[in-house]
Formats: C-alpha cells, sequence, structure tokens
C-alpha cells in the first residue's frame, strides 16, 4: 500500500473539519455579517465627523479621543465576557486605518 501524501492528509483533515464545524461555521459566518454591518454603520458615522472636521479646521487624529474610545472598548469587552486585550487591539487597528481614511480625505479640495 502507498503511503499518503501530507496534501492527502490534509485534504483529509480540512474534509473531517468541515463536517464537524459546519454548524459553527455557519454561525462564525452570521456574526461576520452583522459586524460588516456594523463596519458600514461606523463607517458612515466616519464619513459625517469628517464633514465636521472639516467644516471646524480639526486634525484626523485626536489622540484624547483615541484613547477614550481605546479604554472604553477595553471595558465593554470585559463586561461583555471577551477578551478586552483582543478588543483594543481590533479597535486601535481599525482606528489607525479610519484615521488615515480621514486624514486623506481631509487633505482633498
Amino acid at each position: 500500500m502507498g503511503k499518503t501524501s501530507p496534501v492527502g492528509m490534509t485534504s483529509t483533515v480540512e474534509a473531517r473539519a468541515a463536517t464537524a464545524l459546519a454548524p459553527l461555521r455557519a454561525e462564525i459566518d452570521a456574526v461576520d455579517v452583522e459586524i460588516a454591518a456594523l463596519l458600514a454603520r461606523r463607517m458612515a458615522v466616519v464619513e459625517r465627523v469628517i464633514a465636521v472636521k472639516r467644516a471646524a479646521g480639526l486634525p484626523a487624529l485626536l489622540n484624547d479621543r483615541v484613547e477614550e474610545v481605546a479604554a472604553h472598548v477595553r471595558g465593554q469587552a470585559q463586561s461583555k465576557g471577551a477578551p478586552p486585550d483582543l478588543a483594543e487591539t481590533v479597535w486601535r487597528a481599525m482606528m489607525d486605518w479610519i484615521i488615515a481614511y480621514e486624514d486623506r480625505r481631509l487633505r482633498e479640495p
């Protein structure tokens, strides 16, 4: 009998995982849809923030607000049973992206 190649083993493991995890993957996919909708909602607010910052001559980066949001998110995560470090890491990455986006938009004529 021939040996199972690593590729064959991987596809077998993947097939078993797909079967065993299918209901949980569907649940995660549904949560991801909700997160994407919330991101779209957040970005709609960001567009209004950009308009206010432009009118008021404010910069994209407001450090005090960044720290306020990070602390608030940590507390919310803790109270909901989610890892605060994970929440802060995700939010800081999102805020960095949004600040860069706001900065680009604020530089537009």
